[in-house]
């Protein structure tokens, strides 16, 4: 069976290396696909893939059922998010294309009668809160924080997506929790914190890390697209690291502080801009959610690679990070 696949956001970080990835395995003869891959960036004409058809798409495009239509999509990977706001951006902006296009792309599903939907959250969505467990699993409730816009609107689209579900069963759905995404050119808001010459820590907050390979979310994607089973996800790999462990591996100091005084001290920075962090992202560092992956391993049948610490590893040698 040919799988006829649309990929929104393809021309983003992880869209950019899943459409290379699949355009790899139909060039090599491995499972056979038509490939979509949907921007709102127009990709140039030397920049593309042979085994790859581009189209200009904005996900809030209510042209898009017909496109899905057109071209007899049975699997839409839905990559299109705000994860790094650019300078421009602003709060309506991110909504409008993280939860408004998510529900545009579903109704477009629904109307092309397309097979499976498969849907990049996050483990953002589970929220910041100090009464989460050590380690979270797909059945604890999705609650993302309504000051963090990311996280909220994770949340938003996780809703909306239980509402398709009970709604619309024929439409299957893969939805990934995803843990913090790490590769040999990852560079984001989070990495920026590990290139800092000290690691900041909050007392009495252990909120470890976990992170998994880039290629293992694509890899992941990709045992969706041919036959992994629905259901939701967390995509990490195996373990944790704290952030004096983080620190240690990048031969850095790492500098405690009482979670008030780092508050005060962003209250006054952000203002000014002389910090791009806020005093409400001192809930990110202390209540940072930590993913069980056992389910996408045993369930879905996906292990990863790398374990959180190996991918850490690759990161930071790969950026120049740390000893040798």
């Amino acid at each position: 069976m040919t799988h006829r696949v649309l990929v929104t956001g393809a021309t983003g970080y992880l869209g950019g290396r899943l459409v290379a990835s699949l355009a790899e395995r139909s060039r090599s003869g491995g499972d056979p696909a038509c490939i979509v891959a949907g921007d709102v960036r127009e990709v140039a004409p030397a920049a593309r893939l042979s085994e790859v058809q581009y189209v200009v798409l904005d996900v809030r495009d209510p042209g898009l059922g017909d496109v899905l239509a057109r071209q007899q999509i049975d699997t839409v990977v839905h990559l299109a998010a705000i994860v790094t706001p650019g300078p421009k951006s602003n709060r309506e902006l991110e909504y409008s294309v993280d939860v408004v296009g998510t529900r545009n792309v579903l109704e477009a599903c629904v109307s092309a009668r397309v097979r499976r939907i498969i849907v990049t959250s996050s483990g953002a969505a589970y929220g910041y809160h100090a009464d989460s467990p050590a380690w979270l699993t797909e059945d604890d409730p999705v609650r993302g924080n309504e000051e963090f816009a990311y996280s909220h609107h994770k949340r938003l689209v996780e809703e909306m997506l239980a509402d398709y579900r009970r709604a619309h069963p024929a439409l299957e759905q893969v939805v990934f929790r995803v843990g913090t995404i790490l590769g040999e050119t990852t560079r984001n808001q989070i990495t920026a914190l590990f290139e800092k010459p000290r690691l900041i820590a909050l007392k009495g907050s252990a909120s470890p890390f976990v992170f998994i390979w880039d290629h293992d979310v694509v890899g992941a994607i990709e045992h969706a697209i041919f036959g992994g089973p629905a259901g939701i996800y967390n995509v990490a790999g195996d373990g944790a690291l704290s952030i004096q462990q983080i620190a240690e591996r990048l031969g850095k100091r790492c500098i405690t502080l009482p979670p008030a005084a780092l508050r005060a001290v962003l209250a006054v920075l952000h203002p000014l801009g002389l910090s791009q962090y806020g005093p409400e992202q001192v809930n990110f560092l202390r209540y940072r959610p930590v993913l069980d992956n056992r389910r996408l391993k045993e369930t879905f049948g996906y292990v990863p690679k790398l374990t959180s610490a190996e991918v850490f590893e690759l990161f930071r040698k790969s950026h120049g990070l740390g000893p040798p």
